[in-house]
Formats: structure tokens, C-alpha cells, sequence
């Protein structure tokens, strides 16, 4: 087997993981680009072409060129969880994008698990009305800010947790 076979096929595979971490939203409509999602399935490529290649050692008898896989494949997993972790090229518009789908999973699991106990239904029914007004929220946003960003050399401002501050009022329903 050729190298250029393992290589489309751990691009094919991270490609199609990429896809895959949105089959859990509610709306396909709620389906947007999400550098964080981008970021774990280079985690998941990198982490896969060392776990292949070890398995399939024999069937690649060039040593030099395998162990450039690893260390690439290091290379790409330590960076891309660096990312993730960091969140350093995320903004406002990519943060809020990102975020869409990922209310969305709250919105389809608050649907559709089996609840019996009614404290736990109305929660989920709340978090389902504050998944979808906040999803109209970040639209909203998404679409002002592409017409009017913030100045380039506006501060990043800082989360409530990370000025030592208390955590923002609840809204009530």
C-alpha cells in the first residue's frame, strides 16, 4: 500500500469526522462552520494516522518515512489541541457560529430524551427556550457584526471568571 493511499485516507477520514460531529444538532439549519470543530478533528486525523500506522507497521517498510508520519501526526495533534485549548483564533462571529450548533445538541437532547420525572422536563424545557432565543440572539449578531466589526484594535474582554467577578444575574422566564 502506498503512502499517498494512507495519507487520503486519514484526510478522507478527518474530513468525514469533521462531518460527522454535526449530526447531533436539532436543525440542519443550526449547522455552521466551527474552527473548535475543525481544531478536534485534526486532533482525531493525527491521533488515527499513529494508531494505523501501528497497526499497519509491516505494510509500510519505510522506516524513515514512518516515523516523519508520527512525528507530523504529533506535530498536527499537539497544535490543533493547542488551538482547541487556547480557542486563539476564535472571535466573536467564529465563537458565535461555533456556538450555534452546539446549543442545538442542547436543544435536540432536551426534546427528545425519555424524561419521566417532571422537575427534570420543566428544566429541560427551559434550557430548550433558552437554546433557541439564544440561537436567534447569535443569528442576530452574526449579522450585525458582518456588517459593523468592532475596530480591529478593540480589547478582548474578558470573561466574568477570569476578572474574579460574580457570575451574571439568571434571567427570569
Amino acid at each position: 500500500m502506498s503512502y499517498a493511499r494512507f495519507a487520503a485516507m486519514i484526510a478522507t477520514s478527518t474530513l468525514v469526522m469533521f462531518g460527522l460531529m454535526y449530526l447531533n444538532t436539532y436543525a440542519l439549519d443550526h449547522v455552521a462552520f466551527s474552527e473548535t470543530r475543525a481544531f478536534m478533528a485534526l486532533v482525531m486525523g493525527a491521533v488515527m494516522a499513529g494508531i494505523m500506522l501501528g497497526f499497519m507497521w509491516g505494510m509500510y517498510p519505510n522506516r524513515r518515512i514512518n516515523l516523519a508520519i508520527l512525528l507530523a501526526s504529533t506535530a498536527v495533534f499537539a497544535g490543533a489541541l493547542a488551538l482547541v485549548r487556547t480557542q486563539a483564533t476564535v472571535g466573536d462571529v467564529a465563537y458565535m457560529r461555533a456556538m450555534i450548533p452546539h446549543h442545538s445538541i442542547a436543544v435536540l437532547t432536551s426534546e427528545r430524551a425519555h424524561i419521566r420525572d417532571p422537575r427534570v422536563r420543566l428544566l429541560a424545557d427551559r434550557i430548550i427556550d433558552a437554546q433557541v432565543r439564544e440561537i436567534g440572539e447569535m443569528r442576530a449578531l452574526v449579522a450585525d457584526l458582518s456588517r459593523n466589526p468592532p475596530p480591529a484594535d478593540a480589547p478582548d474582554l474578558p470573561s466574568y471568571r477570569a476578572r474574579g467577578a460574580s457570575p451574571p444575574a439568571p434571567e427570569r422566564p
